[in-house]
């Protein structure tokens, strides 16, 4: 237990991050080419973990025998949603981002109603649906440029935690006896392979800064291979219901790395819409920030 904090902390600070790294890294380079990238070297380094873990033969049979989970994981989970989160990136704050996604959970709970109808529907999750949404539809409406390709990029944020939502039902109803390591690699290499043609069809128009060079290499090796090790780990030692805790926190990071190392605006609206989201997703999960006991991963 008296782990759990540190890691969870750890783990928002990391994921936290990430907005910021996509920020800066595609000032220079297009979306589509800077998630390529990212998926595809992501993928290579969490494969050479495997293979350290399990033997070359061993890595490769394994993600042979988990090559469909891998391929629709690693387009909802991975190249999708990534590339939308980096073309919304393009127009809005790193920031709002974050804010955006942490409704991740909302869509989460209205998939389960349609494909995982056994979790009762009471009048507490109906109102953090509605509150949630309510909170979703207040920061889509914070454009500070004043223009609707920042309503757009806010879109496309959404989008993107509907497809990660997708992503998170489809392993609970589909995924049964592959490892997290196994996941985690094929699905980055899966969405490198999709992504493929879109990255070449855009490239970089020219030699990306050593700025955005570093936040590409930042956003690589710390939220995509560190962020995914220390969430299996955290997987294994607490269970699923302690790690989603992680969705509360990793907001607040975002916001505070945009506002200080990117001087974005801290809007009212815009931390009226977090605490909006963070609301509904408690009432609509049931999920509890406190008196929860830890529970093993039965993976």
């Amino acid at each position: 237990m008296a782990r759990y904090w540190p890691s969870l902390l750890l783990l928002a600070a990391i994921w936290g991050g990430s907005y910021l790294f996509i920020k800066v890294a595609v000032e220079d380079i297009p979306p589509a080419a800077m998630t390529e990238l990212r998926l595809l070297i992501a993928g290579a380094l969490l494969t050479a973990y495997l293979a350290l873990r399990v033997g070359a033969r061993g890595s490769v049979a394994e993600l042979r025998a988990a090559w469909l989970p891998c391929l629709v994981l690693g387009t909802i989970n991975a190249a999708l949603p990534m590339t939308l989160v980096a073309w919304g990136e393009t127009h809005i704050d790193s920031s709002i981002a974050a804010i955006t996604q942490s409704s991740v959970p909302i869509f989460v709970v209205l998939l389960s109603l349609r494909f995982l109808p056994h979790e009762p529907l009471g009048t507490s999750r109906i109102t953090g649906l509605a509150i949630g949404l309510a909170g979703v539809a207040l920061v889509t409406g914070v454009h500070p440029e004043g223009n609707w390709w920042a309503v757009a990029g806010t879109l496309a944020v959404v989008l993107s935690s509907l497809s990660y939502a997708s992503g998170g039902v489809y392993g609970q109803l589909q995924v049964h006896g592959t490892s997290g390591p196994v996941l985690a690699a094929g699905s980055m290499l899966a969405g490198a392979l999709i992504l493929l043609p879109f990255a070449v069809a855009d490239p970089p128009t020219q030699a990306p800064g050593a700025t955005a060079i570093a936040g590409l290499a930042a956003l690589i090796l710390l939220p995509t291979v560190l962020g995914q090790l220390l969430l299996f780990r955290m997987l294994r030692l607490f269970g699923s219901r302690r790690m989603s805790l992680v969705t509360y926190l990793m907001p607040g990071f975002a916001v505070v790395y945009g506002a200080v190392l990117l001087d974005e605006p801290a809007t009212a609206a815009a931390l009226g819409g977090l605490a909006l989201i963070l609301v509904g997703v408690a009432l609509a999960s049931g999920q509890r920030l406190l008196g929860t006991r830890v529970q093993e991963n039965p993976a």
